[in-house]
């Protein structure tokens, strides 16, 4: 029988991975990251990567897909691992285990959750020349045909509305492509609590990764040449340690500014997991001031009654 797929998602440090862990122990399942970060290997303290996490009692390891899968310095984009987490869950569910999703990547999140249409649609000459003589009206009338515009984003200028008839006329002569981009059915479960909690925890946890050597980490992957303009683009804990690795910030710079840009990130997460409740994702927040038990308990609870 298919499982439902379980999805555990928060801003940083509300400590998903201990509860996934231990939810995966208990349904015998396995665990598909969604950070946009923790794919890239050798980059683990600065991505709280935590791989002792997935080693439980007794020595067990709990699997895991989407970690230590892409060199450093390749791109990687939403398509990719929206495409990487389907073809995950499909292996899971094939040896009936159970599916949990577990991050905080809000983009990654959705875009699997949601069913985003990501696939690389190229342009078409031969269709532009045709609606070059034809009115924005007149174009926005045919894209209300292929689809409900919810938003006037794509029709408030000529090239954004060219291209989205472009991708909508893909899609039609393409219709394998919709059950590629189909929802995921998941019931969700957010990891929140108290601000100044939070904040006391990212201050602690940056401390800490730096007395385990996050600038050392960030300075051997500079050796293996790893472009420190594609380490400053990863953002956060590899953008400001590169600054201050290349002389442009002093130490005490660095994690000030570090500081308040993973603050703020944490910030930015929760707007991203209140637009998704917005755009009709259900997510049941649990209190991170709860045990791990606790936590467990009210998920499985709440599993029970689907």
């Amino acid at each position: 029988m298919k499982r439902k797929l379980v999805t555990i998602l928060g801003p940083t440090a509300t400590g998903k991975t201990k509860v996934a862990v231990a939810l995966a122990q208990r349904l015998d399942g396995e665990i598909v990251s969604a950070d946009s970060r923790q794919l890239y290997r050798r980059m683990d303290i600065g991505t709280g990567k935590d791989l002792d996490d997935y080693t439980v009692e007794g020595g067990q390891q709990i699997k895991y897909h989407l970690l230590d899968c892409v060199e450093p310095g390749i791109e990687y984009n939403v398509f990719r691992y929206q495409q990487a987490a389907k073809k995950a869950l499909a292996d899971i569910e094939a040896r009936n285990r159970q599916p949990i999703l577990c991050g905080g990547s809000g983009m990654y999140i959705e875009a699997l959750l949601s069913g985003y249409k990501l696939f690389p649609v190229p342009e078409n000459p031969d269709l532009r020349t045709q609606w070059e003589t034809q009115s924005d009206e007149a174009l926005i009338a045919q894209l209300e045909k292929m689809r409900v515009l919810h938003n006037h984003t794509d029709s408030c200028e000529r090239t954004r509305l060219l291209r989205a008839l472009e991708i909508e006329h893909y899609y039609q002569q393409h219709p394998e492509l919709e059950a590629a981009a189909k929802p995921v059915p998941s019931i969700v479960f957010g990891l929140h609590g108290d601000r100044n909690i939070i904040r006391s925890r990212i201050t602690q946890r940056l401390h800490a990764r730096l007395a385990q050597g996050m600038i050392e980490e960030v300075q051997q992957l500079m050796n293996n040449s790893v472009n420190p303009n594609q380490l400053i683009r990863y953002g956060l804990e590899y953008k400001f340690i590169t600054l201050y690795l290349q002389g442009q910030i002093s130490y005490e710079l660095m994690v000030q500014r570090l500081n308040v840009a993973i603050h703020q990130f944490s910030k930015r997460q929760m707007t991203w997991f209140r637009k998704m409740e917005r755009a009709g994702c259900q997510i049941h927040w649990l209190d991170i001031a709860l045990s791990t038990e606790e936590i467990l308990q009210k998920i499985l609870s709440r599993i029970d009654k689907q």
